[in-house]
């Protein structure tokens, strides 16, 4: 498998710093990494995304995510490991970035579940965090960016 082009991220002048300083006011609004990650890998799933999907899951692994909640995490709503408060994070992870899957793209329920849990500027750093990473999705798979390829 070979790249279309390098990231786009890399390759504009200025993307790069743009797309990192969304990420560092994000990780300002008080939300946990750990919660963050779980997001990032659950949009990444949905979007196919291998780059992102490597990238997070080795920082889940890395900051002591088990094995269980990592492989269980596309079937979350069946699977026993996860938070009310995480929950309500995945809900509204699917909703942003399926947007067009159905009628009305953020249901109140999803929308009123994720503001049950968090604050106006955590749930302000929740769907940047989630449009962030569908952003990042969109670069690597649209461009074909290898797995991997990033890595040591």
């Amino acid at each position: 498998m070979e790249a279309r082009m390098g990231n786009p991220a890399f390759v504009v002048p200025g993307a790069m710093q743009a797309l990192q300083a969304l990420g560092e006011s994000v990780a300002g609004t008080g939300l946990p990494k750990e919660l963050l990650d779980l997001v990032y890998m659950r949009a990444s799933q949905i979007n196919g995304c291998g780059v992102c999907l490597e990238l997070h899951g080795r920082d889940l692994k890395k900051n002591g995510e088990s094995d269980e909640r990592v492989w269980a995490l596309a079937g979350w709503r069946d699977a026993p490991y996860y938070s009310d408060e995480e929950r309500a994070a995945l809900a509204l992870t699917e909703a942003v970035t399926r947007l067009a899957d159905r009628p009305e793209a953020v249901s109140d329920e999803i929308w009123n579940e994720a503001a049950d849990h968090f604050d106006e500027r955590q749930l302000g750093g929740l769907v940047l965090a989630i449009a962030s990473i569908n952003v990042w999705n969109r670069l690597n798979a649209s461009t074909r960016q290898v797995a991997g390829a990033w890595t040591p």
